[in-house]
């Protein structure tokens, strides 16, 4: 099946709408609390906002923590209701300012986070640090972090591996859904999905994933087919995708991503007018067409190994 067929047989239909350009804001200063679009959250039952919040950048700063927490009302207030964290991320200072919020506002929130341990016993003690910081007693998504080679997928689901905790804490209630995150090398996530039947997968996907290890074509469609969560990340390759001689608005790298058949996008934020812009972009949000999204990849052709950093070196 090409591109155009497969995303126009997946997508279904979006929220239509003007996108609003990087460089006009105006619209920003009238932005009201109220619903986003939606999509479903592939079979968890869950309808997940088009544009979610990463717990990276501000987020993750414990000593910013006044800053995060205000940024993180802000989105629950616009209808972000899906959080993306990880124990990782600044220490676990990104889970520490979220749990900020979450002891208020946990019912608002369908919250996921990460395991970067490979066995049963480390994700186990993983996942109560988590819920500590966190402050809460359940997840609605706990993932296996950062699978980048075979070996790290092979510990997870061996005996005594991370899967198996993960099985158990599910048995017990304590997380709803079981997913996998990656975003160096496709082929071995597609090798994850089909040995373990996963609920959700976090996946890169930006405007310049077409020209190096592609991770929309095999693992995107084996993805949609399995009826999976697909959640798309790197989607400005933490700000490397953005130039002038290039793609020069968010609009464009959001839109991009949002135009495949992913059920949300997580970014970072730095600040209320970062997440302000993202909210509206996904509340104005119609799908581009085929061509369009070729000339997108076309802009970021000259400097794909920064669009794609992260399958080079991480």
């Amino acid at each position: 099946m090409d591109r155009r067929n497969f995303i126009k047989l997946s997508l279904g239909t979006v929220a239509s709408g003007m996108l609003l350009s990087c460089q006009d804001t105006s619209a920003l200063d009238d932005l009201e609390a109220g619903e986003m679009p939606t999509r479903s959250l592939g079979r968890t039952g869950h309808e997940v906002s088009l544009f979610s919040l990463g717990g990276e950048a501000t987020i993750e700063q414990e000593h910013r923590q006044e800053e995060a927490v205000e940024i993180i009302n802000r989105a629950l207030d616009l209808g972000v209701n899906y959080i993306d964290t990880a124990p990782s991320y600044g220490n676990g200072g990104s889970e520490s300012n979220i749990g900020q919020v979450m002891r208020e506002r946990r019912e608002e929130v369908f919250l996921a986070t990460k395991t970067h341990d490979r066995s049963y016993a480390g994700t186990m003690e993983l996942f109560e640090q988590s819920l500590e910081r966190l402050q809460t007693d359940y997840l609605d998504l706990y993932q296996l972090h950062n699978i980048r080679v075979d070996r790290d997928l092979d510990r997870a689901l061996s005996s005594n591996g991370a899967i198996e905790a993960m099985e158990e804490l599910k048995s017990q209630g304590l997380i709803k859904n079981i997913g996998i995150t990656g975003h160096r090398d496709p082929q071995v996530l597609l090798r994850g999905i089909e040995e373990y039947d996963f609920d959700c997968i976090l996946m890169a996907l930006n405007a310049g994933d077409i020209h190096y290890r592609p991770f929309q074509e095999q693992l995107l469609e084996k993805a949609v087919a399995r009826e999976m969560g697909i959640i798309a990340m790197k989607v400005v390759a933490a700000g490397r995708i953005i130039r002038s001689e290039g793609i020069t608005s968010m609009e464009q790298a959001l839109g991009y991503s949002l135009s495949f058949p992913v059920s949300t996008a997580i970014v970072g934020i730095s600040n209320l007018r970062e997440l302000e812009e993202n909210v509206q972009i996904a509340k104005e949000f119609s799908k581009y067409p085929e061509q369009q999204l070729a000339e997108i990849e076309e802009l970021t052709a000259s400097y794909e190994r920064e669009a794609n950093f992260f399958k080079y070196y991480w």
